[in-house]
């Protein structure tokens, strides 16, 4: 049998083989991937000092080997240190059992980095612990990676409810404002299918964000021929609870614009521009939506779905300022939409 601690090998004819020498094991240690480092076993300080620290330990860590033998670990714990996680550690290793966790340390260089900490005891021919051995690996990318992952998860589970409760607005907007069954069929499958637009777009990206220009062409894309459309504006990104009610709105605008205003006429044209505004009182997206050449267009004799959703939703919800006008040859819109703070 192996002695206690020791490495062996069952061999096929149940020998055991003997462990390999200092040089082999020193060797393979170097060489290892793992950052390694290997103290006393004293846990008060000054101690434990470190009596060895492999190349990949002085890779991670930024020093030589001079400037850490004979110094504490502690030096490389700093202001974002978790205590409790110290804690933990500390108590298992007074039990004299192993510990596994994570921390954020300090290079050398003072920037930070998240380390995966398995530190083992090393036992003397006495059972007491004579050492321990600290194997280490800097983990930053798969934390800042699951973070990510919980914010998005954390941010789906907000949006899901949103979108619920917006589609059950929309479902009783959208059944006020129809007077027949098909007209109300009609007007709920393309709300619904706009806000899975949105949806899909916002998705897409890392950020869970979508652009102004993404959603309008999203509901234009379709009707853009013959020049008659002309969209015009720089790069402006719309967080999830922005994105939403404005690709609502733009669905309602390009609704309107196909059964009642310029896009309804041949020689119709829409106009759509917008920019970013900074100043007093803070940064906005402003755009205007502009209709030529279409259907004569009068006052409507009721307020729709689409007219209570600029009037009303989309202030409330994104705090736009909305001014809509009745040209003789077709439908002006303009809107102020504050952005959040970059």
């Amino acid at each position: 049998m192996p002695s206690p601690g020791g490495i062996a090998l069952d061999q096929p004819n149940g020998s055991v083989s003997a462990p390999p020498d200092l040089g082999v094991l020193l060797a393979a240690v170097e060489a290892s991937g793992e950052a390694i480092i290997i103290t006393t076993a004293d846990l008060d300080e000054p101690g434990p000092r470190i009596e060895y620290a492999n190349p990949a330990f002085l890779s991670m860590t930024g020093y030589e080997a001079h400037e850490i033998l004979g110094r504490t670990p502690r030096l490389l714990q700093g202001p974002d240190t978790d205590r409790a996680v110290l804690d933990r550690m500390r108590a298992a290793l007074v039990d004299g059992e192993p510990f596994r966790g994570e921390a954020a340390n300090h290079r050398k260089d003072g920037t930070t980095y998240v380390v995966e900490w398995l530190i083992t005891p090393v036992r003397g021919p006495d059972g007491r612990i004579a050492h321990w051995v600290s194997t280490q690996r800097d983990v930053t990318e798969r934390r800042a990676y699951e973070d990510r992952q919980a914010l998005m998860v954390r941010e789906l589970h907000h949006r899901v409810k949103n979108t619920l409760a917006t589609v059950q607005a929309v479902v009783n907007a959208t059944m006020r404002s129809s007077l027949t069954v098909a007209e109300f069929t009609r007007a709920l499958s393309g709300r619904i299918t706009s806000l899975a637009r949105t949806h899909a777009l916002i998705t897409e990206d890392l950020a869970q964000v979508a652009s102004f220009d993404g959603l309008l062409r999203a509901e234009l894309g379709p009707y853009d021929e013959r020049g008659r459309l002309s969209l015009e504006g720089p790069k402006a990104v719309l967080p999830s609870e922005l994105a939403v009610p404005v690709g609502m709105a733009l669905h309602e605008l390009t609704t309107n614009a196909l059964r009642h205003g310029s896009l309804a006429d041949p020689n119709g044209r829409l106009r759509v521009t917008w920019w970013i505004e900074d100043g007093q009182p803070g940064r906005a997206l402003r755009w205007d939506w502009v209709e030529h050449d279409g259907p004569p267009v009068g006052h409507p004799t009721r307020e729709g779905f689409g007219h209570r959703l600029l009037n009303k939703v989309l202030a409330s919800q994104t705090g736009a300022t909305v001014d809509v006008g009745f040209a003789p040859d077709g439908l002006r819109v303009s809107v102020r939409m504050p952005l959040p703070a970059r």
